[in-house]
């Protein structure tokens, strides 16, 4: 779960990825950076922390160039508290690489020892994208035998690449003195997206439509699954399919959580899918809990908010805010280390007490994944004096482990693993629980598709956290044991690595 942008101008890229990267703060807070080339050498700065702390003025100054790229990082393999996996990455040959990747490779362990045996190729961190990265510039030193670079050879390298890596990946890179490279793994999982600058008509890549418009480009149309787009340092364009069987297929929790609602990833509003979602959770509601024991509805910040506004406006109840929310403490989700985690619930939120005094009130979230930030949540409405306190969720429960690139890997943190919904009730101490179900969260996002969409026909998504169903269709029980083994490395004093944590013992 991170956020790319990568950009070809005739001015100086160094602030435009910069204001790109904060409008994708949200997709990763864990680290930052930023490289740009200038002739045939790059610059890079690139340091744990949020962009506006990571980029000092003299780093902005040290990063000349017409061309770059940037990432902000949230770990989801490797170790979160290392420097040096931090990107961009760079290799030296050939030409010279540097890359950005967002996703996650399920075989990165196979091909470690691959690159090491066969290629001989050496892998310095436990990063999956220094992997990609150098299975990308082997496959670039094979397509072009010595010769000067050609549009034909990258793409042959990309699909090569499609050939040897599994598991989800958009990739950015910079190619020394030829230009930049960007390419999406053959389901589609992770968005990427391409945009032309207003003014000059230069390109730029991100993971999300919001990077683009949020910097003066006018959002063009997807990467589509297993395509790969060249352009050189002229501005030129190339693309190319580089897959054998491409199928659209992305990943469902971008749209109930990840992206900013302002986004559209693959013909689909992000804003328009969790209204969506609202509305089939509005029935699931009826069907619980009659709308006449319901006094309020109120939102806990800040994804669920569109859904809970239709939710609300579709029972005929009141919509209110009852939680503040305190925007200079980090998102929970993205906050590695549970100690840190349980501290921080309250100090992010407050609670507007006159909205809960007295009242039977149904919170509405995004999801929930381990259920501690429930459970608190659900503890400060009866503190604030609600009489009732019910929880909806436009999700499904999260019952499997996710690959593809979303911190939710071991089933005995995941709060609905091995419990039917009361237990789960029970557990986070709700007077009733609602959750959305399965075909309902796929037909609500897919409702949200443009009509005719410009991209790939969408074939399904990946919702294997709710359904257990990976669209690889490679992954195993061995591989997810390996995956969990392989989960950023926590700092001492620390209880879990990602979102919501609850002992499991029933698993």
């Amino acid at each position: 779960m991170c956020g790319i942008v990568g950009i070809v101008n005739q001015a100086p890229v160094n602030q435009l990825i910069y204001d790109a990267l904060l409008l994708l703060q949200h997709r990763g807070q864990d680290a930052a950076g930023i490289v740009t080339q200038l002739d045939h050498k790059f610059f890079m700065h690139k340091a744990k922390g949020m962009v506006r702390d990571v980029f000092r003025t003299r780093n902005m100054r040290a990063l000349p160039g017409n061309c770059g790229l940037g990432q902000v990082r949230y770990p989801t393999a490797g170790n979160a508290w290392s420097e040096e996996e931090a990107q961009p990455f760079y290799v030296n040959a050939p030409f010279g690489l540097v890359l950005v990747h967002n996703g996650n490779l399920t075989n990165a362990h196979a091909l470690k020892r691959e690159l090491f045996d066969t290629d001989h190729r050496h892998i310095n961190t436990e990063s999956d994208s220094e992997v990609l990265l150098n299975v990308l510039a082997h496959e670039l030193e094979v397509a072009t035998r010595g010769l000067p670079l050609k549009p034909q050879d990258v793409f042959a390298a990309v699909s090569r690449v499609h050939q040897r890596v599994r598991g989800s990946y958009a990739v950015i890179a910079l190619i020394a003195g030829h230009g930049l490279l960007a390419f999406r793994d053959p389901f589609g999982i992770r968005p990427l997206c391409m945009g032309r600058a207003e003014a000059d008509g230069q390109i730029m890549l991100a993971s999300e439509s919001v990077a683009l418009e949020g910097t003066g480009h006018r959002f063009v149309r997807d990467v589509l699954p297993g395509e790969a787009v060249f352009v050189d340092l002229q501005g030129q364009a190339h693309a190319q399919q580089c897959a054998k069987a491409p199928a659209l297929n992305p990943c469902i929790f971008e749209f109930v959580y990840l992206a900013r609602p302002d986004s559209e990833m693959d013909g689909m509003s992000v804003y328009q899918a969790r209204l969506n979602l609202g509305e089939t959770l509005a029935k699931r509601v009826i069907s619980t809990v009659p709308p006449s024991e319901i006094d309020v509805v109120i939102p806990i910040p800040e994804s669920s908010r569109p859904s809970a506004m239709q939710l609300a406006q579709l029972l005929g109840l009141p919509y209110r805010e009852g939680f503040v929310k305190n925007r200079y403490v980090g998102r929970t989700f993205i906050m590695p280390g549970q100690a840190v985690r349980k501290k921080s619930v309250r100090q992010k939120l407050s609670v507007i007490a006159s909205e809960f005094r007295g009242r039977n009130v149904l919170l509405v979230d995004d999801s929930i994944v381990r259920g501690t930030t429930s459970r608190e949540i659900v503890q400060m409405a009866r503190d604030a004096g609600a009489r009732k306190v019910f929880l909806a969720s436009a999700a499904p429960p999260v019952r499997y482990p996710n690959v593809y690139g979303i911190d939710m890997p071991t089933r005995d943190e995941l709060v609905a693993h091995g419990r039917t919904v009361d237990e789960i009730r029970q557990v986070i101490g709700c007077d009733a629980l609602i959750y959305q179900d399965v075909e309902g969260m796929l037909r609500a996002v897919r409702k949200a598709a443009r009509v005719p969409s410009a991209g790939a026909p969408l074939l399904g998504f990946d919702a294997s956290c709710f359904d257990g169903v990976y669209v690889t269709g490679d992954i195993t029980q061995a591989d997810i044991a390996h995956l969990q083994a392989g989960r950023p490395a926590a700092q001492e004093g620390d209880e879990d690595a990602s979102r919501l944590a609850l002992p499991n013992p029933s698993a």
